[in-house]
């Protein structure tokens, strides 16, 4: 997710207050361009003490803790920047951006509102509403927001594929195809378009088109966790247990926030019959992200297989509900008696 960090340069000299509050500015944004969280923190800490409403150094202040992923103290310090400044859309977009990450989606929507009141021909809000709706499965809704970023914006390849991976999740492959496609005549380098056309092909059973894209994007942006994990997934359903295994590993430890990791090591157990195994990450994989594609039906049969028919007809129906069409006739005949 893109982040506005307000970087101001000093237009004062002396010891005014108000160049007190652009030097410790400045030395914050540089600290922070650097990486250097702690110091970073201490020079917006510096120019609060000066003034406890001055809200730019509390918006950057936020931008620290969001990049070390501390979302619940990044949105402390967004709220602090707006509370002083409640017209300040560089915080309400921050803000929003928070609000995605905590799942917390119409709070993230209401702040995106805000800022099309005010700013209605910026792409990038229309992009991250669409992003929005697509985390709550409000595909139409998402597709409108990606046709509105479009319109802004029609050659931003992050636009062109965000808007064919929701044609994806809609199922209408072709479309998703299509789309896909023709991002990849603008830039062919970009690696997203790739690993989205092998979830299309994993989709519809061609493991081998599917592992020929993924690795197109591999190529293009080795070791990225997403595109390890996808690997590992249909390595899972081409039943290369041991090559699944160390995709799903190293995804996990590149990155342990991917829930859709958890849940392809989830049935790679299950795939081993390690039942509880299975249960435990799947749980883990729907707690960190309820989004996770089919994870009802995988957590259907881990409840299933551990002697839990009720809890497994529930996952079912969920799984049901939201179009997975996994359920065969003997697991629905099972649930209906």
């Amino acid at each position: 997710m893109k982040k506005w960090l307000l970087l101001l340069l000093l237009v004062a000299c002396g010891d005014t207050k108000e160049a007190k509050l652009q030097k410790f500015l400045l030395k914050g944004n540089l600290a922070l361009k650097e990486g250097n969280f702690d110091q970073a923190s201490y020079y917006f800490g510096e120019a609060i003490k000066v003034d406890d409403c001055f809200a730019d150094a509390w918006n950057n202040l936020g931008t620290v803790y969001f990049e070390q992923q501390r979302y619940d103290l990044a949105i402390e310090n967004y709220d602090k920047a707006i509370a002083c400044k409640p017209d300040f859309l560089h915080a309400l977009f921050n803000h929003a951006n928070t609000s995605y990450e905590l799942k917390e989606y119409y709070k993230a929507l209401d702040d995106l509102d805000k800022i099309i009141k005010v700013k209605p021909d910026t792409a990038l809000v229309y992009f991250t509403q669409g992003l929005v709706y697509t985390k709550m499965r409000e595909f139409d809704k998402a597709l409108y927001a990606f046709d509105k970023a479009l319109t802004l914006d029609a050659n931003n390849i992050d636009y062109q594929v965000n808007h064919a991976t929701v044609q994806y999740y809609r199922k209408d492959f072709n479309l998703a195809r299509a789309e896909l496609m023709r991002a990849a005549e603008i830039k062919p380098d970009e690696p997203n378009i790739y690993n989205t056309l092998a979830l299309l092909e994993t989709d519809n059973g061609n493991y081998a088109e599917a592992l020929k894209q993924v690795e197109k994007a591999l190529v293009l942006s080795p070791r990225q966790p997403y595109f390890l994990n996808n690997r590992g997934f249909i390595y899972l359903s081409m039943n290369e247990i041991e090559k699944a295994e160390q995709d799903i590993n190293d995804s996990i430890g590149l990155d342990p926030y991917n829930a859709w990791a958890y849940r392809n090591k989830g049935v790679l157990y299950l795939m081993r019959k390690d039942y509880k195994s299975a249960e435990r990450l799947l749980k883990q994989a729907l707690d960190m992200d309820p989004f996770v594609d089919k994870i009802y039906f995988y957590l259907g049969m881990a409840y299933l297989n551990n002697g839990n028919p009720g809890l497994a007809c529930v996952s079912f129906k969920k799984s049901e509900a939201l179009g997975d069409k996994m359920l065969t006739a003997d697991l629905i005949k099972g649930c209906k008696k």
